[in-house]
């Protein structure tokens, strides 16, 4: 199901006005409405650029350092995924995440009113989860240094996060049902969207050259993998081989890669595979990555899901869908009843 592949989680939507930081984190502690800065007999220094406000909540100041570090989130995701960014493209995103930044300090500020209290432990099982995503405690150490907080910090950032999605979920969340009547509506309405292109399932063995190898690790990576060609051609079995000698993350499981449809591969590996019948292996094929074998083991058929295939995942998404549009209405409310003074435009 095209539409439902790639919905957020429930959580996700939860906390869809954070600035998008690698992790549950966006800005630091929040800071009320400045003091004059000190000065001495000589001069004034300087105000701090971190600390100019960019916006103001309720008397509540969003800082400059706020909007940096989730502008900084946003930039890296983009940057991995390849997409560039013109001027034009940062002034929205750079809007984007403003608003992002007073939306969540309206939902903080709604929580505190609401009474909604987090335990010590909570966040300490969210801390405990998050430094899970790192290798190590010293990794984890270099993010906080290089986006310029503290563990205290971040216990802060955690706690409003929390008493955020526990507001999202009494006030937004729970008041929302999908019935199957739901489902099965949309689902026969949108036809288009239930469409599968024929599929292939395959396994590969890898042997991993990188463009920049001399050409003695090349011949090298060669003769791998025609020494493996040749104990397939004496009868070896093709996923005990991969999983000794391959080089692909998929030799956990014997080489599976799974069904993937055209588009999905690069080019020399994809018609390679699709020249295969089931249970055929192909020659060695070279790729950007190294040198493959293939081996085709289904081909599926292009058709339509069924319902009773997709009706879980399709009522999880009509509801992310409803959670989106009533959490968009309750900030609106929030708004009505807020002064919001935004002293950037762009």
């Amino acid at each position: 199901m095209k539409r439902c592949k790639h919905v957020l989680t429930l959580a996700a939507v939860a906390l869809m006005i954070q600035a998008g930081m690698a992790f549950p984190v966006m800005s630091a502690e929040k800071k009320t409405e400045a003091k004059p800065a000190a000065t001495d007999k000589k001069a004034a220094k300087p105000a701090d650029e971190s600390s100019k406000k960019v916006a103001i909540v309720n008397g509540t100041a969003i800082v400059q350092s706020d909007l940096d570090r989730g502008m900084e989130g946003v930039i890296q995701r983009r940057a991995r995924s390849g997409a560039p960014m013109d001027e034009a493209q940062l002034k929205t995103i750079r809007m984007d995440v403003l608003n992002n930044l007073i939306n969540r300090e309206l939902l903080n500020q709604e929580s505190k009113k609401q009474k909604i209290t987090i335990t010590d432990n909570q966040v300490n099982d969210k801390l405990s989860s998050i430094k899970q995503r790192f290798k190590g405690d010293a990794e984890f150490k270099e993010m906080l240094a290089k986006m310029k907080l503290t563990e205290a910090q971040i216990k802060t950032q955690l706690k409003e996060d929390l008493a955020i999605q526990t507001l999202i979920d009494k006030q937004v969340v729970e008041k929302i049902n999908v019935t199957e009547q739901d489902a099965q509506a949309y689902y026969d309405t949108h036809p288009e969207a239930f469409k599968q292109p024929e599929q292939i399932k395959a396994s590969h063995i890898l042997v991993k050259v990188d463009p920049k190898d001399d050409p003695a690790k090349k011949a090298e990576a060669l003769k791998k993998i025609e020494s493996i060609q040749e104990k397939l051609k004496a009868g070896g079995d093709f996923a005990a081989l991969a999983k000794e000698q391959s080089d692909c993350p998929s030799k956990e499981k014997g080489g599976d890669l799974g069904f993937f449809a055209k588009g999905q591969m690069v080019k020399p590996f994809e018609d390679a595979a699709l020249a295969l019948k089931p249970g055929e292996t192909s020659g060695i094929v070279e790729t950007q990555f190294g040198y493959h074998i293939i081996k085709l083991a289904e081909i599926k058929p292009e058709g339509v899901m069924q319902f009773a295939e997709v009706k879980d995942q399709l009522s999880q998404y009509l509801k992310q869908e409803k959670v989106k549009a009533e959490l968009d209405s309750y900030l609106a409310g929030l708004e009505k009843l807020s002064k919001i003074e935004k002293l950037i435009t762009q």
